[in-house]
């Protein structure tokens, strides 16, 4: 019997998108596979050697699939895709609005509502869309009611997938995932997407919901681990006024089966497209629903958060300023700026609010990141005082303090005693991932503080 969905069309060729259908396509040869997205140069990058994203595995996935059953278009070609396919995936972005109703906490669905336009204009026959874009609860209604407007003859189920990926390890992630979710009001649609994943991912791993179930599982997810950054922070820095170490007290904790040891490790703060934008949305809702408790809880871990990263950018301007609390003159090296490592992707990452803050006081910054290119550091802290450095050395030489904000596995082997000579006298490292080699900084000379350790651990 043939099976319901040969052709699968997904808008939106971003960070989910691009590597979701990659791998679909990669593991059901047999199933045609089309990314359409809207932005020309991202889909030519696509289609060259240099992919628009960093992700390990991800470009042998795309070799492999590419002009096999896998293909990224434009707009133009996009509409006689869509007429033919039997699945849509909505993968586009859903930022948090910037103004109206819900300014500030609310995601903007308005890239969503265009997609199911799109696909309302171009469907032809029975179409299954999935929402693969985080969305708020309820939020295929508006779906539906866009939909509503195709033409005689065309019909739609609606079914949520929601991706529940880490960035830097998700190829492996879509291979050898936890779990898949599929959310829907007909078993039918549901079987039919849940066969595709069976062919890869083992049948008790792939689960099933009702829509507004599996709409609201994704926020939840990235909720409580959004929960465990901020609670192990604000230990971080109890530890830090007491003289504990945090990864002692993490390690202890974690050993304790009700809890485990995941997300339990002391940073300078959560980042990435999601923690944020869901927590938002997940307060934002509950406000409308009248649960002011319920959103003030969640609006604390987001508080939380923000308070790690203004704590950390003003120890690290202590040591350094002047009476009047200025940093002009002084040059602060920033090791990092993608929000975690094995990505280049730079939304919502913790340097933002640092370098900010510290720029903002007179710093000079010098930056250095493995793979987040110049121009995305200058879209979010721009070049006024900014040097984007090409290597270690170059951000650090010159510099009265250091801060390590992304933990790069070589950040974590950079040698000390060669680089002490290159800093001002009295430089202090700030390591913010508590990655680096403390025994060789302070045989170097260097002053170390690290985050979570008290002051016997600090030179």
């Amino acid at each position: 019997m043939k099976p319901l969905v040969n052709k699968i069309v997904c808008i939106g060729a971003g960070y989910v998108g691009g590597p979701t259908m990659a791998v679909i396509a990669d593991r059901c040869p047999d199933i045609d596979v089309t990314v359409l997205d809207l932005n020309e140069a991202r889909i030519a990058a696509w289609n060259s050697e240099e992919l628009p994203i960093y992700e390990p595995g991800l470009a042998a996935v795309v070799s492999r699939a590419r002009g096999r059953n896998l293909r990224f278009v434009g707009q133009t070609e996009g509409a006689a895709h869509v007429a033919a396919a039997d699945a849509v995936f909505i993968s586009v972005n859903t930022p948090t609005k910037t103004d109206g109703e819900g300014a500030g906490k609310a995601s903007d669905l308005r890239y969503v509502e265009s997609c199911a336009r799109f696909i309302a204009a171009h469907a032809t026959g029975h179409t299954i869309v999935i929402e693969k874009s985080t969305m708020p609860v309820r939020a295929a209604d508006r779906i539906k009611s866009i939909l509503a407007s195709a033409g005689p003859g065309v019909t739609f189920d609606i079914l949520s997938n929601p991706e529940f990926l880490a960035e830097g390890t998700a190829i492996r992630d879509l291979e050898a995932p936890d779990r898949v979710l599929i959310g829907g009001e007909r078993p039918e649609p549901i079987q039919a997407l849940a066969e595709i994943y069976r062919r890869w991912v083992p049948a008790e791993r792939v689960l099933s919901t009702g829509l507004w179930s599996a709409e609201l599982s994704k926020l939840v997810a990235n909720a409580f681990l959004a929960q465990r950054v901020s609670s192990i922070n604000s230990i971080s820095a109890l530890c830090e006024v007491t003289g504990a170490d945090v990864e002692e007290v993490a390690s202890v904790v974690g050993t304790d089966s009700r809890i485990g040891p995941k997300f339990l490790r002391a940073s300078v703060g959560f980042g990435g497209s999601c923690f944020q934008k869901d927590l938002l949305s997940l307060i934002y809702i509950s406000e409308s629903y009248g649960l002011t408790e319920v959103a003030a809880y969640w609006q604390q871990v987001v508080d939380l958060n923000q308070w790690q990263k203004h704590r950390f950018a003003d120890q690290i301007a202590a040591p350094i300023a002047t009476a009047e609390g200025s940093l002009r003159d002084r040059r602060i090296a920033i090791l990092g700026f993608a929000f975690k490592k094995d990505t280049n992707d730079v939304r919502e990452t913790p340097a933002i609010d640092v370098c900010r803050r510290l720029l903002a006081r007179g710093a000079t910054l010098a930056v250095h990141d493995y793979k987040v290119t110049p121009d995305s550091i200058a879209s979010e802290i721009g070049t006024q005082g900014v040097e984007v450095a090409t290597s270690p050395e170059a951000a650090l030489a010159g510099a009265d303090g250091v801060a390590v904000l992304t933990e790069w596995s070589a950040y974590a082997k950079l040698d000390w005693a060669r680089l002490a000579g290159i800093l001002k006298a009295g430089a202090i490292i700030h390591d913010g991932r508590n990655i680096v080699d403390a025994t060789a900084i302070r045989r170097s000379g260097l002053g170390l503080r690290s985050i979570g350790k008290g002051e016997r651990h600090v030179r």
